[in-house]
């Protein structure tokens, strides 16, 4: 077929499109990636291993079985938000000239820069990996009223409420979203009620992203399936932007991976797992999938459960529950192998979203 006859057919356009702009993304961050891995070597810009928990109290398991990752760098989720950033500004501003210049139309319909579909995710996802910047730079260098340096939990909390009440009020005042979809039911509105679910949703995958970073490539492979799959979503919604983007936020994450998995030369940071756990969440909304956000990162519903249970069982039955928290670390505190801990969850991740992405389509009714 030639390829004049492949730009008739829409679909496979949108597919291209998408394929497309994940493949460029990984290209773009592969290059990046040994310029600023060099900066943060250089300037020595790695982590410290806590020896005490949000409580205060000695950790065991933890900081013995890490120890020899301190001043290990940080801040390389920063690789990712910054991918993503420039192929949408790229797309939007520079391809159009290209195909004019060029005459291949088809570069122009790359841009993925839309107002309704990805504005929002991309500010979400600048705004929080600069805001996770600064928390690892601070703790880095030892700054802040936190033990080791970095913002307190609460002034974390605190910041992403805020956000997340941003992107609520934009949904429901703006938009005029209302509706929560139950794949295989239908649509319910939920009037005002849909502003603390926005919230909810957001923190949900911001904190548990947060929490599932604490291995070798274990958060950059759940949330490049979750982005993966999200892709997968936005397009049968023919929501091709938004798919362009959770593609190139993925080929981007891919590229990550190259570098971090075990033994990692660098480490997301609260740079990219807030920015990326957040924008997650936004993702999620603007397809309607909240319920489905759950199934395709369960394992985030597990470590996140895991935390609350340590730290309900510690305070109430003075006792533990696992040998260490998040459930990533009781593996490891059993006898696990670090690579064996994050390879079964990247395929319990795999498995799960299968479930959540065939719910979710299966479920739009199409």
């Amino acid at each position: 077929m030639q390829f004049a006859q492949i730009e008739t057919i829409p679909v496979v356009v949108n597919a291209l499109k998408v394929l497309s702009m994940g493949l460029l993304a990984f290209i773009v961050a592969f290059l990046i990636t040994p310029l600023w891995t060099n900066i943060l070597y250089k300037y020595k810009i790695g982590i410290k291993i806590k020896s005490n928990d949000v409580n205060g109290e000695k950790l065991t398991f933890v900081s013995q079985l890490h120890a020899g990752k301190s001043g290990t760098p940080t801040m390389g989720g920063i690789i990712v938000w910054v991918t993503v950033f420039l192929l949408a500004m790229l797309s939007h501003f520079l391809f159009p000239f290209v195909a004019d210049w060029t005459g291949v139309n088809a570069i122009a319909r790359l841009d993925f820069l839309r107002r309704s579909q990805v504005w929002l995710p991309l500010f979400v996802l600048v705004m929080g990996g600069l805001l996770g910047l600064l928390d690892d730079w601070m703790s880095v260098r030892g700054i802040g009223k936190n033990k080791g340096g970095g913002m307190r939990f609460a002034m974390r909390f605190w910041w992403l409420i805020g956000i997340a009440s941003a992107g609520a009020w934009w949904f429901y005042a703006k938009l005029g979203w209302d509706t929560l979809h139950v794949p295989g039911v239908g649509d319910f509105m939920i009037g005002w009620w849909y502003i603390p679910l926005f919230i909810f949703v957001i923190l949900f995958s911001a904190i548990s992203s947060n929490e599932t970073d604490g291995l070798d490539g274990l958060n950059g492979g759940v949330l490049m399936i979750a982005f993966a799959s999200f892709a997968l979503i936005a397009f049968s919604q023919n929501k091709m932007d938004l798919a362009s983007f959770c593609a190139a936020t993925t080929g981007a994450l891919l590229a990550f991976l190259w570098f971090n998995i075990y033994p990692a030369r660098f480490f997301m940071g609260d740079t990219g797992a807030m920015a990326l756990g957040t924008t997650l969440g936004v993702v999620a909304m603007l397809t309607n999938s909240a319920i489905v956000l759950f199934l395709i990162v369960f394992i985030y519903v597990i470590e996140s459960g895991s935390v609350i249970i340590q730290l309900v069982s510690k305070r109430f039955r003075h006792k533990k529950v696992f040998l260490a928290a998040p459930l990533h670390h009781h593996f490891e505190a059993i006898g696990w192998p670090e690579p064996k801990v994050v390879m079964r969850a990247w395929i319990f991740t795999i498995v799960t979203a299968m479930i959540g992405v065939i719910i979710g389509i299966l479920g739009m009714g199409l």
